[in-house]
């Protein structure tokens, strides 16, 4: 049975859809940067999301070729992930989707090195031609957070996060987003083959 981080780190990827304190350890990723509205077709973000399944996949399948990466086990490709901003902003208009800034990632596995990672990414340029300079490895440490599970449009996100912000203050935290901490969000649903009612998000901030 492949390894599936979301069944097995349930508290980072299956919270329950009421707002909880999490401590989020230091993960490994890859990462592509960009700007723009997501849903724009040929935009930065939908391009980013092909460059990082193909080394995904490229990491996920290789135990079927002649590289063998030491520690490997078959896994699950974790879910797709983005931290968002807007310059000026404190926290996310959702009205102004050309100005974000996004950070889009999906986990990498333990044992997938900086070493390992350059391997998967000249072999995706040899396979798919295509021009993988903007993916990086990427390192973070997330720290103490609230996160809830949103269910529903993108575009509801702020009455759970207005619930989120509301439990962090009766617990007596702060939220604590800068330029190094981000909205952050993990998408368990694909929206191109799920009901818009029925999309399933993490939202976590960054608290103190």
């Amino acid at each position: 049975m492949a390894f599936d981080y979301k069944k097995e780190y349930k508290e980072f990827y299956m919270p329950k859809n009421k707002p909880g304190i999490v401590e989020i350890p230091k993960m490994n990723y890859i990462a592509v940067r960009g700007k723009g509205n997501p849903n724009d077709e040929d935009g930065d973000y939908k391009k980013s999301l092909a460059l990082q399944y193909a080394i995904a996949y490229t990491i996920k399948m290789s135990y079927k070729g002649t590289h063998k990466i030491e520690g490997f086990f078959e896994y699950v490709v974790p879910p797709l992930e983005g931290f968002w901003w807007q310059d000026g902003v404190k926290g996310i208009d959702y009205t102004r989707k050309d100005d974000f800034n996004f950070i889009s990632l999906i986990r990498l596995p333990d044992f997938v090195t900086k070493e390992e990672f350059d391997w998967a990414v000249s072999q995706a340029t040899k396979k798919k031609k295509l021009d993988f300079s903007k993916v990086e490895f990427f390192t973070y440490n997330e720290g103490l957070c609230v996160q809830c599970m949103h269910i529903g449009s993108y575009d509801n996100e702020p009455e759970t996060v207005e619930l989120m912000h509301e439990y962090m203050r009766k617990k007596g935290y702060t939220l604590d987003i800068t330029d190094t901490r981000y909205h952050h969000e993990i998408y368990l649903s694909d929206p191109r083959k799920c009901d818009v009612s029925k999309l399933k998000t993490v939202i976590r901030h960054p608290i103190k």
